[in-house]
């Protein structure tokens, strides 16, 4: 199924949003690798697959697997055709199951992506980075590339559900490999010193302003204001 619509909705995409892509070299042909991205916009977990030659797996939210009628049997059948697995992002043990997901994907020689801000920026700019991608990184050996989508949260901003037409641009950096930080695992201040080298890539690549805050923290308090 996923070969399937790659071939076809993966063509109309290409030939609508013509992506244009940098660094695709810098991801493994094989073996297991963790694709670490900033996110703009829903439709990034299109887009980077789109462009990829291997699967990736995406954590996506239980929200796009229990829709009903013709749109919500669509969405789970694209979701689950490429490859997403749902996580109920409101229990508490939310985060563990991702990691657990994420160490099974990549114990299998695959290719996990992951979004260390947790949600789409708010505002384009790009926040504070979870240290889930570092203990992922710390507790497989993988290592992360990071991935910058540049323009997408353009296309289709908050709100909107069809992109507009507009090409995409994706660009990938030099793979990290922090193996020499494998005996710290577990250790807080090393956590973040990865998650933050991660997060320095990223700014670097997309030439977003960054803000030492996290992103949903700044939802929050604007629902609330």
């Amino acid at each position: 199924m996923w070969w399937f619509l790659k071939a076809t909705l993966g063509s109309l995409l290409w030939v609508v949003y013509r992506p244009k892509v940098d660094g695709l070299e810098h991801v493994p042909e094989e073996g297991p690798a963790i694709l670490a991205s900033n996110h703009l916009a829903v439709t990034d977990s299109f887009f980077m697959p789109l462009v990829l030659k291997r699967r990736v797996t995406f954590i996506a939210k239980e929200e796009y697997f229990t829709g009903t009628g013709f749109k919500g049997w669509f969405v789970r059948s694209f979701m689950n055709a490429v490859g997403a697995i749902p996580v109920d992002r409101a229990g508490g043990d939310a985060a563990n199951v991702s990691l657990d997901t994420g160490k099974r994907v990549l114990s299998e020689g695959r290719l996990f992506g992951i979004y260390p801000e947790g949600t789409r920026s708010p505002d384009g700019r790009l926040y504070r980075g979870k240290t889930g991608v570092a203990r992922l990184a710390l507790q497989t050996g993988a290592p992360v590339v990071p991935v910058a989508m540049l323009n997408t949260g353009e296309l289709q901003p908050i709100g909107r559900r069809i992109p507009r037409i507009g090409r995409v641009r994706i660009k990938f950096g030099p793979p990290h490999d922090f193996n020499r930080y494998r005996d710290l695992v577990g250790d807080r201040f090393i956590e973040r010193a990865v998650t933050d080298e991660v997060m320095d890539a990223l700014r670097e690549l997309s030439g977003q302003d960054y803000v030492d805050e996290y992103a949903a923290k700044v939802k929050e308090r604007r629902q609330q204001g």
